[in-house]
C-alpha cells in the first residue's frame, strides 16, 4: 500500500522554472531574511516542447513538471500541490506609469495609501499600453516594479511610516499576451499543481542576481536561457526596465548542427564538451562516426557567440540608455566559454565589469545540501526568493472564496473577469434549466419540464453585487456557482397515476412495471383498466385529445396523469370498437359503476409568452402558475456555447444594459450577443 505523504506546509515554497530546454524545481522555506533551499531537481525535456520560452506542447511540459515534482516529493517526503512560477519574456511589453495623490492634510502613510498610489501608477501604465499598442489580442499585467516614490517632492525608497501630503509614484509595468500566461496555467494544471504566485522571469532573476541593497549602482542582469535572453536594469535603488532578446544558447547549438550535420542533442553535448576536452567524438545524421579536435567546434562557436554578444549589447544599451557600470550574466547560456569577454567587448567595457552571476545568491538564499552558486539556478532561485521574501508586487491581490485569486490586470477588472481567470464560466453564473423529458403516451406527445436552475451568489466585501462590478485592490469575493436544475423525470406511475399505473403498459413495445423511469423519446401504450365491451358513444368528441401537452416542473403530477389517463382510455376504446358488441348490450351487462367514464376535456392552458430575441420573435409557453420569465431563461435560445466563450457577452433589454435576473414583459426586445473582437 502506497504511503500517504503529508501535505505541503503553508511556509513551504515550491518554485518551478519552466525553461526551453529543461525544468528546474526548488523547494525551500523562509528563515529570517533569507530562503533556506531544501532540495533542487532538474529534468530536461525529452523533445522540443517549448520554443523561445513559449510552451508549444502543454501535455509534454506538464509531464516533465509532474516528474520533477515527484522527485522533490520523494526527497522531502511530502505532497507538493502549490507552485510559484514565472513567465518568459517572449512578446514582453513594458510601460512606465506615473500617479500623484494629493491628500487634504499631512497623513502617516500606511498600506492603504501605498496600494492606492501604486494602483494609480499601474493604471496609468495600462492606459499607455492601450494608446501605444495596435496589436490584436489581450495583454495581462504579470508584474511591476516601483522605480520611484516621492513624498512632498522628496525621493524615498520606502514609504511606509513616513508622513506627507503629496505622494507620487513611478512604476515600470510588464505585460504579456494572454496566450503565454494561459499556456503556463494549463501546463501546471496538467501536472496537478495549483499556481499561487506568478511573476516575470527577468523580475525573478534580478531578485536573485542583484539584491535590492546593490541597486543603487547602475547594474544590468542578462539571463541567457536556451531560447530567449531576459534583461533587467537597475539604478538609484530601483529597477528601471525589462526587455528580452530572441537570441540565446540555441543559436550556438544550431550553428554546430549546421556545421557538423548533427542532431540537436548531439550539438548540445559538443557545445558543453568543447571547453573541457581536447578531442570530441560523435555520430552525424548520416550514421558516420566522427572525431574532431575541440578547436574545430570552437571555430564554429565564436561567430555565433559574437552575434549573441552583439544582440545582448544592443538590448542593454536600449534599455539602460548606454553601457552600465557592470553586467551579470545568468542562466545556462552564461556558461559558454568566452561569452563575458565578448559581451564586454560589444559594450566597450572593462572585461572585469562583466561576470557570471552566482556570487550574490548567498545574500538572499542558502542551502545545507545544494550548491547554489550556479548561474543556471538564477531564475528558479529568484522565483523562490521573490515569493518567500515578499518581493512580488501584490497591491492588486484579491481574495476569492478565501484564497488568493489568480489575477492578471488588463485594464479595469470586473468580478466576471476575475471569475473567468479562475476557471469559472458563464454557466457557473446562470446555471441551466434541466432538460425536458419528451415522451408519447397513447399517441399524445407529453413534455415534462426540467427544474429551474438555482441562481449563483456573488458577494463582494459582504454585499451582493452584479458580475459587472469593478474590482478594487484587496477586495474579497465570495462566489457560489449556480446549480443546474434537474432534468425532467417521471415513472410510469407518476405519469399515469391512479389505477392506470397498475394496468399493463407497453413502452417501445415491451411491457414495463409502474416503477419504470421514462426516457426521452419513449412511446407508451396503456391498457384499459376493465375489459370494456362498448363503442364510443356518438356524442364523444374524438378531437378533444390535444396533439401536444406540456407539463410544468412544479405542476401537479396527479392532474397531468389524470388527463393522460382519460385520453388514453378514449384511444383504447376507439381501438377496441370493432370487436365490441352494441352499446346497449354493454349497458345491460355491466353495472353503472363499472362503465368507463366519458373523457374529460384538458385543463385550459395559459396563453404563450411572446418576446423578441436578437431581432427574431420567440414564443415560449407560460410557466407553471404563470411565473415570470427572467433574462437568464432566454440564454439557451441565444445560440451561444456558454462553456467555450472567448469574449464577454452583452445583455440588453429594450436597448438598455441588463442583468441576468431582469424580469421580462411580453413584447420585450432582448439582445444576447458576444462583444466584437477588440481592434
Amino acid at each position: 500500500m502506497e504511503k500517504v505523504r503529508e501535505q505541503q506546509s503553508r511556509d513551504m515554497i515550491f518554485a518551478l522554472d519552466i525553461g526551453t530546454r529543461s525544468i528546474i524545481g526548488m523547494v525551500g522555506r523562509t528563515e529570517g531574511e533569507r530562503v533556506h533551499i531544501l532540495a533542487v531537481e532538474k529534468l530536461e525535456h525529452s523533445k522540443r516542447a517549448m520554443m523561445d520560452g513559449q510552451i508549444e506542447d502543454i501535455a509534454q511540459v506538464g509531464k516533465v513538471a509532474a516528474e520533477v515534482t515527484a522527485r522533490l516529493e520523494a526527497r522531502l517526503d511530502c505532497k507538493l500541490t502549490q507552485v510559484c512560477i514565472a513567465a518568459a519574456g517572449r512578446a514582453l511589453h513594458t510601460e512606465a506609469g506615473h500617479f500623484e495623490l494629493e491628500l487634504p492634510e499631512v497623513r502617516r502613510i500606511g498600506e492603504d495609501l501605498i496600494g492606492q498610489l501604486e494602483a494609480g501608477a499601474v493604471s496609468a501604465a495600462e492606459s499607455n499600453l492601450n494608446k501605444n499598442d495596435q496589436r490584436l489580442g489581450r495583454f495581462y499585467l504579470v508584474g511591476y516594479t516601483v522605480s520611484q516614490y516621492l513624498v512632498d517632492s522628496y525621493p524615498l525608497s520606502i514609504l511606509r511610516g513616513h508622513n506627507g501630503q503629496k505622494l507620487e509614484c513611478d512604476v515600470v509595468a510588464t505585460f504579456l499576451p494572454s496566450e503565454v500566461v494561459d499556456s503556463l496555467y494549463s501546463a501546471m494544471q496538467t501536472a496537478g499543481l495549483e499556481v499561487v504566485s506568478l511573476t516575470l522571469e527577468p523580475i525573478a532573476a534580478i531578485n536573485a542576481a542583484i539584491p535590492p541593497e546593490l541597486r543603487l549602482l547602475n547594474l544590468v542582469m542578462a539571463d541567457i536561457g536556451a531560447g530567449t535572453s531576459d534583461i533587467a536594469a537597475c539604478r538609484d535603488g530601483s529597477v528601471v526596465g525589462y526587455t528580452m532578446a530572441t537570441v540565446a544558447g540555441d543559436e550556438i547549438t544550431e550553428a554546430i548542427m549546421r556545421a557538423f550535420l548533427t542532431d540537436f542533442s548531439t550539438a548540445e553535448r559538443l557545445k558543453a564538451e568543447a571547453a573541457r576536452r581536447e578531442t570530441l567524438r560523435f555520430t552525424d545524421i548520416l550514421g558516420l562516426e566522427q572525431e574532431l579536435p575541440s578547436s574545430a567546434v570552437k571555430e564554429v562557436i565564436i561567430p555565433a557567440e559574437g552575434q549573441l554578444a552583439d544582440e545582448l549589447a544592443r538590448r542593454i544599451r536600449e534599455i539602460n540608455g548606454g553601457a552600465p557600470s557592470a553586467v551579470f550574466l545568468a542562466g545556462g547560456g552564461s556558461k559558454l566559454e568566452g561569452l563575458p569577454q565578448a559581451v564586454a567587448s560589444a559594450l566597450e567595457m572593462d572585461p572585469r565589469r562583466v561576470s557570471v552571476a552566482g556570487s550574490n545568491f548567498k545574500m538572499s538564499a542558502f542551502s545545507d545540501t545544494e550548491e547554489l552558486n550556479d548561474p543556471e539556478y538564477t531564475t528558479p532561485l529568484g522565483i523562490a526568493v521573490s515569493a518567500g521574501l515578499g518581493l512580488i508586487s501584490d497591491s492588486y491581490r484579491v481574495s476569492l472564496n478565501g484564497h488568493p485569486a489568480k489575477l492578471f490586470r488588463s485594464g479595469a477588472l470586473t468580478a466576471l473577469d476575475v471569475l473567468q481567470m479562475n476557471g469559472y464560466n458563464y454557466a457557473d453564473l446562470i446555471g441551466r434549466t434541466g432538460s425536458s423529458l419528451a415522451v408519447t403516451i397513447d399517441g399524445q406527445r407529453t413534455l415534462y419540464r426540467g427544474e429551474p436552475a438555482e441562481p449563483s451568489s456573488l458577494q463582494i466585501n459582504g454585499t451582493e453585487l452584479p458580475p459587472s462590478t469593478v474590482i478594487q485592490a484587496a477586495d474579497s469575493i465570495e462566489f457560489t456557482p449556480a446549480r443546474s436544475g434537474k432534468a425532467g423525470q417521471r415513472t410510469i406511475a407518476e405519469a399515469l397515476g391512479g389505477e392506470a399505473a397498475a394496468a399493463v403498459c407497453l413502452v417501445n413495445g415491451a411491457p414495463v412495471g409502474p416503477d419504470y423511469e421514462l426516457r426521452p423519446g419513449d412511446a407508451v401504450v396503456t391498457n384499459a383498466i376493465v375489459p370494456v365491451k362498448a363503442t364510443i358513444s356518438e356524442g364523444t368528441n374524438k378531437e378533444a385529445v390535444s396533439s401536444s401537452h406540456v407539463v410544468g416542473a412544479d405542476a401537479s403530477a396527479d392532474a397531468s396523469a389524470a388527463s393522460s389517463d382519460s385520453s388514453a382510455r378514449e384511444c383504447l376504446l376507439a381501438d377496441s370498437s370493432a370487436d365490441s358488441p352494441p352499446a346497449e348490450v354493454a349497458s345491460a351487462e355491466k353495472p353503472e359503476a363499472e362503465r368507463v367514464p366519458a373523457p374529460q376535456p384538458f385543463e385550459e392552458l395559459l396563453p404563450p409568452r411572446l418576446f423578441f430575441l436578437n431581432g427574431a420573435p420567440l414564443k415560449l409557453p407560460a410557466k407553471p402558475k404563470n411565473a415570470p420569465y427572467y433574462l437568464m431563461d432566454l440564454l439557451e435560445h441565444a445560440g451561444l456555447d456558454f462553456e467555450h466563450l472567448d469574449r464577454p457577452v452583452t445583455l440588453r433589454v429594450n436597448g438598455e444594459s441588463s442583468s441576468f435576473m431582469r424580469v421580462l414583459a411580453d413584447g420585450d426586445r432582448m439582445s444576447i450577443q458576444m462583444e466584437e473582437p477588440r481592434a
